[in-house]
């Protein structure tokens, strides 16, 4: 009895496509296994890896504006990972060959044309690592200083005591020296009183202390000390020594102005003369030395 002719027909359409079926199988194996590679790698990053960068994040106490670029690239690197992994395991050798070709030409001429960039980016990983400063700090470097008002992997802004906005690429910040006067949250400030050779050392040295000790904006604890440092020409010189609780510019000009204008009026009142113009200087432990006559921190 013969097959009916339905049949018939639908097994001379299977044997017509059965040389196309074979390859069409394969392209969609292969582009299922490239799909499954690459959602595994984006659920690898969700589960474990992005959890892991962020317990590292928080051992090193990176701020959450140092964390953001840091989480991308390294959801970045898992991605381009997963992808490279699916490429081989999908059975695409011969493209992934072509592709990295392209992409070592390509990333060769970017070097070239973004160096400036790429420094400025490494810089500023530097930054967030090892972290010289923060955001609202006081920084000095290169002649100008300001406070930190932004950090991004390629700049850094900063807003000057003239109220200007600076944008300094982060590769400037971190090939000279910065200084970071309140690091470690005090300020400690030196002024040179000069007195005459026929004034009472010790009861000028007094008056400065106590003028000190009434501050409510000059600490305590460590405590304020005076030195002679000079003996000049004029003037018999004592250096004192003061330090700011976490200051601000403003805040370190007001303490210093009021205290040194205080310790002036006890002066006048108990007759000790200031014989020549004094010179002034602030910074931490390592600013040793007054700069100049007058100068203006």
């Amino acid at each position: 009895m013969g097959a009916p002719a339905g049949a018939l027909g639908t097994v001379a359409v299977a044997g017509t496509l059965e040389p196309l079926l074979g390859p069409l199988t394969g392209i969609v194996v292969d582009a299922a296994i490239f799909l499954v590679v690459v959602v595994a790698a984006y659920v690898l990053h969700k589960a474990v890896i992005a959890p892991l960068a962020g317990r590292v994040f928080d051992r090193q106490g990176l701020d959450e504006h140092a964390r953001r670029p840091l989480q991308k690239i390294v959801a970045f690197v898992v991605l381009f990972a997963g992808v490279t992994v699916a490429f081989g395991a999908a059975g695409y050798q011969g493209f992934l060959r072509s592709l990295a070709t392209i992409a070592a030409a390509a990333t060769l001429a970017i070097g070239f044309a973004l160096q400036d960039v790429i420094k400025n980016f490494v810089a500023g990983v530097f930054i967030y690592t090892d972290k010289p400063f923060r955001i609202g700090d006081w920084i000095e470097w290169n002649g100008n200083s300001g406070i930190v008002e932004d950090i991004s992997l390629r700049v850094t802004r900063v807003r000057t005591f003239d109220n200007e906005l600076l944008t300094v690429p982060n590769h400037a910040l971190t090939s000279d020296v910065v200084k970071n006067p309140v690091a470690k949250k005090t300020l400690r400030l030196k002024f040179v009183f000069g007195i005459d050779y026929e004034d009472d050392v010790e009861r000028a040295t007094e008056i400065i202390v106590e003028e000190a000790e009434q501050s409510d904006a000059i600490l305590d604890d460590p405590a304020p000390s005076v030195r002679l440092t000079e003996l000049a020409d004029s003037y018999v010189g004592l250096q004192s020594r003061i330090w700011i609780d976490d200051p601000s510019r403003a805040d370190f000009v007001k303490a210093r102005a009021d205290y040194v204008k205080a310790v002036k009026q006890r002066f006048d009142e108990e007759d000790i003369t200031i014989p020549f113009p004094q010179r002034t200087v602030s910074g931490r432990d390592a600013w040793e030395e007054p700069a100049s006559f007058g100068g203006d921190a």
